[in-house]
């Protein structure tokens, strides 16, 4: 089709793409010559403009829903060990000490008497005392004396272990190492190994004064008991081995804890150059669009930081360079990129309107698509990393549809439709992004300038009117539309069988008149009017379209039947069918199409008339959200869609749903809008909530409609404390003494306390707290992207 979609009674251009609606406000960019290419700066110098401070600034990777410009992420709070925590690591310590100076000392109880039970007898004098005596064949040492070191070592071990199990040593040196940098951790653990080594070795340490601990000396004495024999202490190479497995020993607990083999690896192995830094480089700032530059386009690169560091270019025109930039990577035309940026600079790739910005009441950051609603309320509900951070939507989660639902005066339009609806105007302008914004009866949304097309029903003054067909050429899809928008809430009359009788009427009609009929024609062949049907089956008699004269028959004998689908068709008919919506529901030729969405970045308004055609306008509502899934189906469209839909009171019905769900495979997403779920047909609650993966209550709705929510949010394990008091009854007459005096001096009576936690299964949001406990100016927002990444459904401040 040669007009894109675009047709226009009132004024017809030569332009495919409708210009703005109002005069927009287009910076003065004098023309200027060709600035010389600047060398690339080898050390980042300070942002020179504050759109070269907006490019440069900090945009961490986050969970859905938080402001990413300047965000900082939330810090592990750090655990802070209890002073009982502390006192069980040292109170075992202290046992041990006296334990072994009761050991060392002789002084502890049946010491000898587990030694005596596993050496023979001969090696002791008789008594109780395990005393060595010389053996036959022993002239250098007595074989008692080795036994008693072993007894001694192998006794140090077990108390060492246990004081380091009892006293969670591990676990506590861990806590205080963990908050240390790497190379600090490993030079603290290495200085715990010093002082362990010197408690091991004393001799290798000048100055020491005290005795090893029994480590080396039992490995010794053990292998003279095993070996029955002194040759190995001879030798040298054992001596030195048995040290050098002491210090192996020794130094490995401290080497874990110090993680010094990570480190190691981290030091010595080969570097690599992370893929996606997590902060951004100095040296390459964005403002220098360093992406240009590594696929060697350097002049054009030199030329739009010369632009953006002297205020020439704003945020929009950044982002739509770099939309730009990224669409002729996938193209693979690089020099066609690179001779339209020298030869336009700042202002290449305008938006068809010719507006490079828009006046804003919302913050915006284009980079990442993300506009501000508010703040994230730090309640016990809410996860660290949403604490203290802003609160933002952006395409990624518009792309599964969000439903709003609040009663009238809540702020539904104010702090949430509204600026979604400028943030994706403001997309439009950089070419990612296409909107049609529906505003309720008596509203608006948004300046006039902020749209490319506003099509206002019932207003004489308009410039475009709104084509029903959506510029279709298939007879079957056009009735699909139509039946949806005209008969989609009636539960008597199927869509499928409006949608037959629809086609039995358009198909011949349009073979017969090369046009889809207008609004008046059509109501006259729904409800039988002879001489309409007469004169179309004529010409199809005359052209020889039998095929199409036995539907067109079949159509004529169904009319007036039980159960005939072109009453209602009709009847709903007549609501457009008026004086007021004369010029804005004619034939295809001479209305806009709401198919160019699908084909351009465009800005669509739609205003519904005013008070008294509140049915009308849910018929048109229903009208335009029909077109929009249909428009959107190629989802091969380089642009999201989103469909704004200021009060969608009405509109959602079976097949609504089901193709809600579709769109976010599809790169488009619907903002729907409710006063009270009791809008929606009972039977569509439990699937309008399923389709939607976003979902927004807020302040002052109803405890059913709260009850809705809180079953769709589910439910979450949570900890509870339960503290139960009992009263304590004495049994002795002398603590019934006490417990009386006690009473009668606090009046209270002698209790203990049970105190019970456990883990329940409670509702993330009640009704009951949904209605009577979110403050006002809040809403509670649950999120999904299109990713699968979820959001807790969370307060959010929207005030300010």
């Amino acid at each position: 089709m040669d007009s894109d979609g675009m047709r226009d009674a009132r004024g017809t251009h030569a332009d495919p793409v409708p210009r703005p609606a109002g005069p927009p406000e287009v910076p003065s960019m004098p023309p200027r010559p060709p600035a010389p290419p600047a060398p690339v700066p080898q050390q980042a110098p300070p942002p020179s403009s504050a759109v070269a401070a907006w490019l440069d600034a900090v945009r961490p990777a986050t969970r859905p829903g938080i402001w990413r410009y300047g965000h900082r992420p939330a810090e592990e709070p750090k655990e802070r060990l209890a002073p009982v925590t502390v006192a069980g690591m040292l109170v075992p310590l202290a046992l041990a000490l006296v334990v072994w100076s009761f050991w060392s000392g002789g002084y502890f109880p049946y010491k000898s008497a587990l030694l005596r039970m596993f050496t023979p007898d001969d090696w002791w004098w008789g008594g109780s005392v395990a005393a060595p005596k010389p053996v036959e064949g022993r002239t250098v040492r007595l074989p008692g004396w080795d036994a008693l070191v072993v007894h001694d070592g192998v006794f140090f071990t077990v108390l060492v272990l246990a004081v380091v199990g009892l006293g969670s040593w591990r676990a506590i040196l861990r806590h205080y190492l963990g908050r240390l940098r790497p190379p600090v951790r490993v030079l603290v653990t290495a200085a715990l190994a010093l002082v362990a080594l010197a408690l091991v070795f004393p001799d290798a340490f000048p100055g020491a004064g005290w005795s090893p601990v029994p480590l080396v000396d039992p490995l010794l004495s053990l292998t003279v008991l095993i070996t029955d024999s002194y040759d190995l202490m001879a030798s040298v190479l054992f001596t030195n081995a048995v040290y050098a497995l002491v210090t192996l020993l020794v130094v490995w607990p401290f080497a874990r804890l110090g993680d010094w083999w990570p480190y190691a690896r981290q030091r010595l192995g080969p570097r690599r150059k992370p893929t996606v830094p997590s902060t951004p480089d100095p040296a390459r700032p964005r403002s220098h669009w360093p992406a240009l530059r590594d696929a060697g386009q350097h002049e054009a690169a030199d030329l739009l930081t010369a632009e953006v560091s002297g205020d020439r270019m704003n945020d929009v025109d950044c982002v739509r360079v770099e939309h730009a930039f990224t669409a002729a990577c996938r193209k693979a035309s690089l020099p066609a990129f690179r001779e339209t940026v020298l030869r336009e600079r700042g202002g290449a790739w305008t938006h068809p309107s010719g507006a490079r910005d828009l006046s804003r009441r919302a913050r915006h950051d284009l980079l990442t698509g993300q506009v501000r609603i508010g703040r994230w309320v730090p309640d016990d509900r809410t996860p660290r990393e949403y604490r203290d951070a802003e609160a933002a939507l952006d395409p990624a989660v518009l792309g599964t549809s969000l439903l709003a639902v609040g009663p009238s005066g809540a702020g539904k339009t104010r702090t949430l439709v509204e600026p979604v609806t400028e943030a994706l105007a403001l997309q439009a302008l950089t070419g990612s992004c296409a909107v049609v914004a529906v505003s309720a009866a008596g509203g608006r949304l948004g300046s006039d300038d902020a749209f490319d097309v506003i099509v206002r029903m019932g207003d004489p003054a308009s410039a475009y009117a709104l084509d029903p067909y959506a510029d279709c050429d298939d007879p079957d899809q056009a009735a699909t539309i139509l039946a949806e928008a005209l008969v989609g809430d009636l539960d008597s009359v199927g869509t499928p069988l409006a949608s037959t009788a629809l086609v039995q009427l358009l198909g011949p009609f349009r073979t017969a008149y090369g046009r889809f009929p207008s609004l008046p024609e059509l109501r006259d062949l729904l409800e039988g009017t002879e001489s309409a049907l007469t004169q179309l089956r004529e010409i199809l008699a005359a052209s020889g379209e039998d095929t199409l004269c036995r539907e067109l028959d079949a159509r004529i004998r169904q009319t007036g039947t039980p159960g005939d689908a072109g009453r209602a068709l009709a009847d709903r008919l007549a609501l457009l069918n008026r004086p007021v919506f004369a010029d804005f529901l004619g034939g295809a030729d001479q209305s806009f199409s709401l198919r160019a969405v699908a084909r351009h970045p465009l800005r669509v308004r739609i205003d519904l008339p005013e008070h008294g055609h509140e049915e009308a306008g849910r018929v048109l509502t229903r009208l335009v959200l029909a077109q929009f899934h249909d428009v959107a189906r190629d989802s091969r469209r380089p642009h999201f869609a989103c469909l704004v839909l200021d009060d969608a009171t009405g509109v959602v019905t079976v097949e609504s749903v089901r193709r809600i769900q579709q769109l976010r495979s599809r790169n488009a997403g619907v903002l729907l809008a409710l006063r009270t779920i009791g809008d929606v047909p009972e039977a569509l609650h439990g699937p309008l909530y399923g389709a939607v993966g976003c979902r927004m209550a807020f302040c002052g709705v109803s405890t059913w409609d709260g009850n809705r929510f809180a079953q769709t949010w589910g439910t979450e394990w949570v900890e509870t404390t339960e503290v139960a008091k009992h009263t304590v009854f004495a049994d002795q007459p002398m603590t019934r003494l006490f417990h009386a005096l006690r009473k009668l001096l606090t009046g209270k009576a002698v209790t203990t306390e049970a105190v019970t936690v456990r883990q329940v299964e409670r509702e993330r949001w009640s009704a009951s707290e949904l209605a009577h406990a979110v403050p006002a100016g809040h809403a509670v927002l649950s999120l999904t992207s299109v990713k699968g990444e979820h959001a807790p459904p969370l307060l959010v401040d929207l005030r300010g």
